[in-house]
Formats: C-alpha cells, structure tokens, sequence
C-alpha cells in the first residue's frame, strides 16, 4: 500500500487536488475515485521517508529557525508558522519533517515533544531553547536565539575550512605528485637498474618495493581510500575511541590551543544563550555540555555542576579549569555580582573575544604552517628524487 497525491475533477467541473493513503496503484486510485463521482486527472506517489534516514543540512535548521522566529514575534499561530514554512520549504526532507510536526501538533502534542523526534536533526540546543521558550512564554526570542547560536557555528566552521583550504591543497598535491613518480618514474629507472647490474641501496630499494605495492595492489588501494569515510563515522560512533581522540585534540601539537579554545568558545555561547530565556543554570549547563560533543568538555561541564551544587560560584567553577582564559572568568565574576540579565551579557562578550583569539591563532597558525608544508613537499619528493639518482651515481663512480 502507497500514499498518492493527485488532481482530480468532480461533477461540476471543479478541480481539486488530495493525498489517498493506503492504495495500491494508480489504477486503484482511479477506480475508488470514480466510485465516488470523481475523475482522476494525474496522481503521483507520494514520497515515504524515515525519520532515521532523514538528512537535513544545518544551514536549513538556521534558515528554518529564523523564518519560524519571524512569523512567530508577528502573532501568527503555530500551525499557520508550519504551514506557511512547509510551503516556503525547498529541501525534501524538511518539508517532510515541518509537516510530521505540524501533524503533531495538531493532534494536541506540545511543540517540544514535536520536535523530539528530530533531536538529532535540530540539535540538543535547539529542544533546550524550544522547552525554554514553551514554558516561559518567550518561543519567538528563544527561536531568534536559536537561529542566531546556529549562525554562529556555522560561521566558525566556515572560517576554520577557509584557513585549511591551502595545507589541504599542498598535502594532496604533494600525495598526487608522490604516487606519480613511484607508479611511473620509479618502474623505469627500475628496469634500467636491472640492465646496469648496479647494487642498490636501501632507500632505492624501498622506492622499488613502494612502486610494486603500488603498481600491483592498486585496486586494494582503491577500496581503501573509499573505505576511509566508513571508517571514520565508526569511530565516531565508537565511544572508546572517541573519548580518547576528544583527549588527544585537546593535546596535539599545534592544534591543541586552538581545539581548546573553540569547544570553550562554543560551551560558553551555548550557555550564555540557554540562560538568556531563563533556563535554570544547573540545567544549561547540562545541555552546554551536551552540544559540545566532545567527552572532556562533557566531564568539565558534569564538574562545574558539581560545584557550583556544592555552593562554589560559577566564576570559581570555570576558574578549576584551564580550558577558560582567565578574561571569560573574570567576566562571568563580574556578570554574577550584577544579575543573571548581564551574566549572558558577559558571557557572551567572552565568546566573542574568543572568537576574534581564534582568527589570530588561524592567522598565525598558518603563517607558520604554510611554509613548513611547502618545505615538507619539496623534501619529500627531493628524497625520492635523490633515492632514483642514488644508483646512478654508484655506477658513474665505478666507471672511473
């Protein structure tokens, strides 16, 4: 059994448009609706999706959280936002979503519980700004801060692929260049070995035995390469392995300050914003931890729970913990001293100091990694070169 949408013209010539569910064909379609008294103009099969192979980009939750902010600070009612936006909607599949929710609501589900099906569509924060903004009266600001909290991190996630573009483009540059000359180049001069009778030295020799793995495993290669996407989703998924690769952002060389300072910048945004519709400080900082996906931020966030329930100030709390810089503890003092009001005020000043430290850490970062990487190709195929040659220069000097 399927669900069609269809056209069809009753028997005074006016035409409609309908969804059937539970019909088996077109045909079938046409014989029930003739029975009735209708004609059957076109009918199309209706798209079923599962909501767990839904895939909806963040830059359509953000454009979906603005437009909803918007109709709902200008009075108009829930279902009308979702009709209006179901409409309005390009993507497929949150078309789908927006009209599984309105559907819900309809049937008298709160807007929350709507939502709850798609957590992992709109986000731990998205569901935390919703419940906050249902329970306090304020939907139309906490989705405007929800929209403005996904702006922000998508803004971040561009400038950190924007800074990483030119390393990308060296390493595979040099990758590309390095596979060329041991599948091409080093087989002929192989053969030219062979012919000389020349011993070969250890770096020729491993050069020779990289060119037939290459040469002759290439399709094992291959399925490596694409295997790789796979591979990584898994440890995504694998939470031994995850937690210790979140430890080790927080440690590599290089990165590490930089992977500190953005969990830090996004955890104090999140709770700035959560705070702001009134969500107790306790319960934002649980969903702060949350949405930073990432295990040691998750422990830090459970830690400042603990004391800040034991009776330690939110400032002291972010103080046992080096990941803050002391500027954001000395204006979360300064925000609690003044009220709740003017705490995700500091708050939020503090994450965009943050904000502006990272564009100088990426610009510096880069200023010293471009070269290095630069250097490192040009090393990396002068070796090669220089493990080519090496057997050649061996047999010029015999000849002398």
């Amino acid at each position: 059994m399927a669900t069609y949408e269809y056209s069809a013209r009753d028997e005074a010539g006016h035409v409609f448009n309908g969804v059937y569910d539970g019909i088996s064909s077109t045909t079938a379609l046409r014989n029930e609706l003739t029975r009735i008294g209708y004609s059957l103009l076109r009918a199309k099969k209706k798209k079923i999706f599962n909501p767990k192979s839904i895939k909806v980009r963040p830059a359509e939750v953000m454009t979906f959280a603005f437009r909803f902010a918007g109709m709902c600070s200008s009075g108009l009612s829930l279902i009308q936002c979702l009709e209006t936006l179901e409409k309005q909607t390009d993507g497929e599949s949150l078309r789908y979503v927006i009209s599984d929710i309105k559907k819900n609501i309809e049937v008298g589900v709160s807007l929350t519980d709507a939502f709850e099906k798609y957590r992992d569509i709109f986000s731990d924060f998205f569901l935390g700004m919703l419940e906050a903004g249902e329970s306090s009266g304020k939907l139309a600001e906490s989705l405007e801060i929800s929209a403005r909290h996904l702006e922000k991190q998508a803004d971040l996630k561009n400038r950190l692929k924007a800074a990483f573009i030119y390393p990308i483009i060296v390493l595979v540059s040099c990758l590309v260049a390095v596979t060329i000359l041991v599948a091409f180049v080093v087989p002929v001069f192989t053969k030219i070995y062979h012919q000389l009778g020349v011993p070969l030295p250890g770096p020729t020799q491993l050069l020779v035995v990289l060119s037939v793995i290459l040469r002759n495993f290439w399709p094992v290669l291959i399925m490596v390469v694409f295997s790789m996407p796979f591979l990584i989703r898994y440890i995504r998924k694998n939470s031994y392995i995850k937690t210790k690769w979140d430890y080790f952002k927080f440690q590599m060389p290089l990165f590490g300050k930089l992977n500190r300072i953005v969990a830090a910048t996004n955890y104090i945004r999140s709770f700035a914003m959560l705070i702001t519709t009134g969500v107790p400080i306790i319960k934002a900082l649980q969903v702060s931890g949350l949405i930073a996906n990432n295990e040691k931020i998750s422990l830090i966030s459970k830690d400042i729970q603990k004391s800040i329930q034991s009776g330690l100030s939110l400032a002291e709390s972010f103080g046992h913990h080096d990941i803050f810089p002391p500027l954001v503890i000395q204006l979360t003092d300064s925000g609690e001293q003044a009220g709740q009001d003017q705490l995700s005020e500091m708050l939020n000043k503090g994450a965009d100091f943050l904000d502006k430290d990272i564009d100088r850490m990426i610009n510096s970062l880069m200023t010293r990694l471009e070269p290095l990487l630069t250097m490192g190709m040009g090393i990396v195929i002068g070796l090669i070169l220089m493990a080519v040659y090496l057997p050649m220069f061996d047999y010029m000097a015999h000849l002398k």
